[in-house]
């Protein structure tokens, strides 16, 4: 094997409020020659993901905090460059863990083949990947019918997109909230949503309540606040909530914001409010990229995606999920 320098990015220090530039360290690294069952890869892109935030936080959680000096990891889709594992060989394409650096040399088991290449190979971290199994799921816990009312916060996001576009295909009648005008025309022309709302532009509930006057059947929720409390007010009866996300929170230094101050409609309306973690859903990503897959082949599912190049530019593009500054799925390409 020859020598390989790779770059990667290492947490500098624990973010306080918005993470900045200085928590960040680019370093420079020369891989060690291939092991026993250890294969080599090149990573084509890598994803940035809101719920990396919590875990540069110092504290227990549903995953592992990134430890001061290390590289970062997350999701990336790369290219087998040389194996000495049975299972891979060079050329093969293959998803892992190992993202925020350029090469990586992993065991066997922590990557995954992919058996029928679709191109883009960003489409393994978004449509196809773990956001898209994320909006399926949660969708498939709502079990969301045909004809609801569905309200997806943070709509024009890698996993909200995704929701308001697969509740499409179900028939459900689908409304979303972004932060920009631009996000609104996509959502409305690019993800067939029905009606789409500004959340900038005036209080959420007033805004929820002229897109769907009647109430709503489900909520999807990646924001929290006040548009969890906006949404509860408008549920109908036996309505259901998806907790995935709360992006509007993830900043916040000492005590937490108040919650919601309309949770005895939880009571009165009969809701029912479920949270979700995705990687408790990993044996059916298969059935997912089966079912996902043949609508994005037919063109019922479009692929939102903004993509960054570079290493160098990650944490930029990291920082800018705070920001508001993706359209669907944010990518680093790094080759």
């Amino acid at each position: 094997m020859p020598i390989i320098s790779s770059q990667e990015i290492r947490l500098a220090s624990r973010p306080t409020g918005v993470p900045t530039k200085g928590n960040f360290v680019l370093a420079h690294t020369v891989l060690e020659p291939l092991k026993d069952q250890e294969v080599l890869v090149r990573n084509r892109f890598m994803s940035v993901d809101p719920y990396m935030r919590g875990r540069m936080n110092a504290v227990k959680s549903y995953v592992p905090a990134f430890e001061v000096g290390k590289p970062l990891d997350g999701g990336a889709v790369g290219e087998v460059l040389e194996s000495r594992a049975k299972e891979f060989k060079p050329g093969d394409v293959v998803t892992s863990r190992h993202g925020w650096r350029e090469y990586v040399i992993a065991s066997a088991q922590d990557l995954q083949p992919i058996a029928h290449v679709v191109q883009p190979l960003s489409l393994y971290l978004g449509v196809l990947g773990m956001t898209g199994l994320t909006a399926w799921v949660g969708l498939g816990l709502a079990q969301i019918k045909a004809g609801e009312v569905i309200y997806v916060s943070g709509a024009a996001g890698a996993v909200g997109n995704m929701a308001g576009q697969l509740a499409k295909i179900r028939g459900c009648r689908v409304i979303g909230s972004a932060g920009s005008a631009q996000k609104i025309t996509a959502l409305t022309t690019e993800c067939g949503y029905d009606a789409a709302f500004n959340y900038k532009s005036g209080p959420i509930g007033e805004q929820l309540d002229q897109a769907a006057p009647d109430g709503i059947d489900v909520y999807f929720d990646n924001v929290g606040g006040e548009s969890l409390e906006a949404a509860i007010s408008a549920m109908r009866q036996h309505g259901r909530i998806i907790a995935c996300g709360s992006i509007s929170g993830y900043n916040n230094e000492g005590s937490p914001p108040p919650g919601p101050t309309n949770l005895f409609h939880i009571t009165t309306k009969r809701l029912t409010m479920q949270g979700m973690i995705v990687g408790d859903w990993l044996d059916r990503q298969a059935e997912f990229q089966v079912e996902v897959g043949g609508h994005y082949r037919a063109g019922r599912i479009k692929n939102l995606e903004t993509v960054v190049d570079g290493i160098d530019h990650a944490v930029d593009a990291f920082i800018g999920l705070f920001h508001g500054g993706n359209i669907g799925k944010m990518v680093v390409k790094l080759s």
